[in-house]
């Protein structure tokens, strides 16, 4: 019998570790709050697909039993079952704790909840529950069919048990992972690139350098695959420009402070690839 997960949020992280599990051999139980949300994430998964399947990587055969493994609800309480729930929402604290909140009294005692906060501290999510113990980082990168790497991060409670949990299932999905020790905001990845990102918009901001040469001097100089605003543009400024504000409220450290370009860009729309225009242009 296939182990019962239940992801809480049907956006591109929701809907890429649903299918990455589902792919794995976990049912998967996809929950949003509306059909147009489900839908629009069961749109995302079969087109990761369908480009797994014209490049070889997957067999139609596979692609059909994966898909039979996800179903979709609207209420939260369809979690009720799972041994493991993966929160992957807005990055916002109260939204987040909202969830928290609910899911502690939807499961059983040995559910593992786990979040997919990028910057917040875990603990900050754990405390609204009875059960800190029992709950877990899991930073997903995305787009996540595509990237290897899961940060398992505990909180000041976060059990043994359940970070061998954590580490069971995602490296059921395919992935490495790495551990976070010690719950600082943006845990090692995020404040990693938005320290570079806040310094890259900088540079590019004052006139030091353009977008592009930023980027390649990352490139070539670092051998990194992609430069600081060519991965802020993928990411997502918003997403970036949140993150980025969450460390440095808890922090205070003024390297992680947002730079004036980044609130404009988000107030004008320019957002990245997924408004065709962020540092670079995607026309």
């Amino acid at each position: 019998m296939a182990r019962k997960l239940a992801v809480v949020g049907a956006g591109l992280m929701g809907s890429g570790i649903a299918q990455v599990a589902a792919q794995a051999g976990w049912a998967v139980t996809l929950v949003d709050t509306t059909q147009e949300a489900l839908g629009r994430g069961l749109k995302n998964i079969e087109s990761s697909w369908a480009k797994f399947t014209e490049k070889g990587k997957l067999s139609a055969q596979q692609v059909a039993e994966a898909r039979e493994r996800i179903e979709t609800a609207t209420e939260l309480d369809a979690v009720a079952g799972a041994e493991f729930v993966v929160e992957a929402v807005y990055e916002q604290v109260e939204i987040k704790q909202s969830i928290f909140r609910a899911l502690d009294g939807l499961v059983g005692e040995d559910t593992v909840l786990a979040s997919n906060t990028s910057a917040i501290p875990l603990t900050k999510l754990a405390a609204v529950t009875s059960r800190p113990e029992r709950v877990v980082g899991t930073h997903f990168f995305s787009p996540v069919p595509m990237m290897a790497l899961c940060e398992l991060v505990r909180g000041l409670k976060t059990s043994d048990e359940t970070l061998a949990a954590a580490r069971e299932f995602a490296e059921s999905t395919g992935k490495t992972c790495i551990v976070v020790s010690r719950d600082v905001a943006g845990f090692v990845t995020t404040r990693l690139i938005s320290a570079l990102v806040v310094e890259a918009v900088r540079l590019y901001e004052s006139g030091v350098a353009s977008a592009e040469d930023i980027d390649l001097a990352c490139r070539l100089g670092f051998g990194h695959t992609m430069g600081p605003l060519a991965t802020a543009d993928l990411t997502g400024v918003d997403v970036l420009l949140h993150a980025t504000e969450n460390i440095y409220t808890e922090s205070r450290d003024e390297k992680f402070a947002p730079p004036e370009l980044m609130r404009r860009m988000v107030d004008a729309g320019d957002l990245g690839r997924k408004a065709g225009r962020g540092f670079h242009s995607y026309d």
